[in-house]
This record gives structure tokens, C-alpha cells and sequence, in this order.
């Protein structure tokens, strides 16, 4: 079942958007649109994809005007087709007017994401590689992107730098040319509560087995071409989890997942992401 996020967390996120985009109330619609106008649209797919961001658009609406009632046909998570009618909205026409815009922006960038991931996913069907993002994500949006992944099937990495240990190649090269990789790792584990995951980034064959002595938890291989990705694979021989990651595209995505890995991370899930096209129409 698809966890869905906190209203409190929604709330947040979107009340900053609302007031950026108008601080002042819109001016525009105070001018020319009569207050006691009500008025209906319908959330429409201009394209095919997965939805994602229902409850936002919803939360953009209900916090401009608490009158404003939103109604969803397709839900988050379900694939939909071009032309679709994904949800209507009714209730005072200032109010939905002037929530359009940030609702809109909302719900096309996540269903953007779902959708990619769903792409992602799809190619690597039939192995045991599980799609995770990164975090390559927009700044203060990383809840909505992240739950966007989710509702195309995909997982999630590590949230934040508190929440699991991941040693990259700039936190290896701080560490000296001439230093024991093995023993740095081994004393940084024992700074570490004993339920903290460690994951290790390597870019060569010849780093795994120092890290692998250390009892790391995952091992990624970076930017590794297929077949040192499946030399890295049999020679973890199952002692941690192999994450791949660096260069992935869904051209490639079907055969480095083939190689045997458990997991891939993919940053253009959010860091480069086309916001889906759906219109609002009154």
C-alpha cells in the first residue's frame, strides 16, 4: 500500500508556495471577477502517466479557499490516459483561479516523476534491481519528489545525511592517498550506533575487497561499465548488497540490471524530470 504523506507536511510546503505566488492576494481576479462568482475545471491529461500529488493540488485548493471542493476520478499511483479527466474542482471562481497555478505546478512535476519512474521500473522488470532515487532533488520539495517515486513504483534511498552513513569518493580522498581503507572504515563504524547502515562508493574493481573487510552493509559501484559491473557483482558474491549507480539512462537501465545488482540509483528521477503536461479547464 502506498504511504501517503502527512496533511501537516503537505500544509507546509504549500502554504510557502501560495504565499510567493500571491502575497498579496491575486489582483487580477479581484479586479475583473465578480466575488460572488462560483465556477467548475477539470484537471485534464494532455498526455499519458502516473498520478502523483492528488492530496497537494487538493491542499492548494482548500488553503486559498476552504470552499473550493476537489474531486478525484484517477488517484495517485493509477495510470491514466491523454485526454483523461483526472479530477474537477468547484467553488467560489476567485479562489480557483487564484490556487490554479500553484496546484498546476504541483501535481505536473510529481506526476512528472511517477511517470519517469514508472519507466524505470518497467525496463528493469523480471530482475531483482530495485529503482531508487537520490538526493538530487529540489530544494525544500524533497517530500513531494520522493513520494513521487514512490507512486511510480519505485523506492526511495536514504532521506537525508542524518539517516544512514554513505562514504563517496570525496569523503575517500579526504581520508590520504596512503591511508588504510579497511581500518578508517572499521573506526567510523565503531563511532556509529549499531543500526546505522554503511554504504561505501568505489569507482575500481580493486577497492572492493578492502571495503568488503570493513563489513559494510551496501557496496556501490560507480560509474562502472557493464562488464566491470558484473565483475563487481561476482566478486561481492552476495557478502553485501551491490548498489550501482552513475551514468543511467533508460537505455542502459535494462542491461545494469541484468548485471545482477540490487539495487540502482537514478538521480534524473528528479533532477532533470519533465513536468507532465495537464491543464486546468474552466
Amino acid at each position: 500500500m502506498l504511504t501517503r504523506l502527512e496533511p501537516a507536511q503537505i500544509e507546509r510546503v504549500v502554504r510557502m508556495a501560495l504565499d510567493e505566488d500571491a502575497p498579496w492576494g491575486d489582483i487580477t481576479s479581484q479586479a475583473l471577477v465578480p466575488a460572488e462568482a462560483n465556477a467548475m475545471a477539470t484537471l485534464v491529461a494532455r498526455e499519458a502517466g502516473v498520478l502523483s500529488g492528488e492530496d497537494v493540488f487538493t491542499a492548494a485548493m482548500e488553503l486559498t479557499d476552504a470552499q473550493l471542493v476537489t474531486s478525484f476520478a484517477v488517484h495517485d499511483g493509477e495510470r491514466f490516459a491523454a485526454g483523461a479527466v483526472l479530477a474537477t474542482v468547484e467553488g467560489p471562481a476567485r479562489g480557483l483561479l487564484q490556487a490554479e497555478r500553484v496546484a498546476l505546478n504541483f501535481v505536473q512535476r510529481m506526476a512528472g516523476i511517477a511517470t519517469l519512474t514508472a519507466q524505470y521500473v518497467a525496463a528493469a522488470a523480471g530482475t531483482k534491481a530495485r529503482i531508487v532515487d537520490t538526493r538530487k532533488t529540489t530544494p525544500g520539495l524533497r517530500l513531494f519528489e520522493r513520494y513521487a517515486v514512490r507512486c511510480g513504483g519505485g523506492h526511495n534511498h536514504r532521506f537525508s545525511l542524518s539517516d544512514a552513513v554513505l562514504a563517496k569518493d570525496n569523503h575517500l580522498a579526504l581520508l590520504g592517498a596512503d591511508a588504510d581503507l579497511t581500518k578508517a572504515l572499521i573506526e567510523a563504524r565503531g563511532r556509529l550506533p549499531h543500526t546505522t547502515h554503511v554504504e561505501v562508493e568505489v569507482d575500481r574493481l580493486d577497492q572492493i575487497e578492502p571495503v568488503l573487510a570493513a563489513g559494510v552493509d551496501t557496496i556501490m559501484l560507480d560509474n562502472f561499465s557493464l562488464v566491470d559491473l558484473r565483475a563487481g557483482v561476482a566478486q561481492v558474491a552476495g557478502r553485501a548488497l551491490v548498489e550501482a549507480s552513475g551514468g543511467v539512462t533508460l537505455e542502459r537501465i535494462a542491461a545494469i540490471a541484468a548485471a545482477g545488482v540490487d539495487v540502482i540509483s537514478v538521480g534524473a528521477l528528479t533532477h532533470s524530470v519533465r513536468a507532465l503536461d495537464l491543464g486546468l479547464d474552466f
